[in-house]
């Protein structure tokens, strides 16, 4: 007799199954189970086995990484969640309205750099006096003559 909470064997995926379903390479589900964003139970074998419900887990990494969040602020997220449950829309919906702050800078940055491209030369920069990336107002200038970005770090920062 099955007990009430263990999932039947045909809830549990092997490695492989799991890295076809997902489209994520096995290693990268190995390193997940590292970063504790998946988990996964070692048959006698000690092969890797993973909940159905891990499919959901990594493609709520997927999208946290495509919004651009470390994985780190990733497995917080999911630790925010009651232990062993799958996101489910509301959690997804919950925690992307903490990300929105985020995206909007994001794409305030990405549309500033957009505008300032016109006249940037990838900055192996051809007008340093002008450069609205590196140099805005010509800050450079007070550092004195010559080449001042050889991977330093950006113009105006503490350094």
């Amino acid at each position: 007799m099955r007990e009430e909470n263990v999932p039947s064997k045909e809830h549990w995926l092997s490695i492989g199954e799991i890295a076809q379903r997902s489209g994520v390479a096995a290693s990268a589900l190995r390193f997940y189970e590292d970063q504790g964003l998946i988990a996964s139970r070692r048959t006698a074998g000690n092969q890797r086995q993973y909940q159905r419900s891990t499919l959901r887990r990594i493609a709520f990494v997927q999208a946290a990484q495509r919004v651009g969040l470390a994985l780190s602020e990733i497995r917080q997220a999911l630790d925010s969640l009651p232990e062993d449950r799958t996101p489910t829309r509301a959690d997804w919906s919950k925690l992307s309205k903490s990300w929105r702050s985020r995206l909007d800078e994001r794409i305030a940055e990405l549309e500033r750099l957009r505008d300032d491209l016109d006249g940037c030369i990838g900055c192996g920069c051809l007008s340093l006096q002008r450069c609205n990336l590196y140099n805005k107002e010509d800050r450079l200038s007070t550092r004195g003559p010559g080449a001042r970005l050889l991977n330093v770090g950006i113009p105006g920062e503490a350094s």
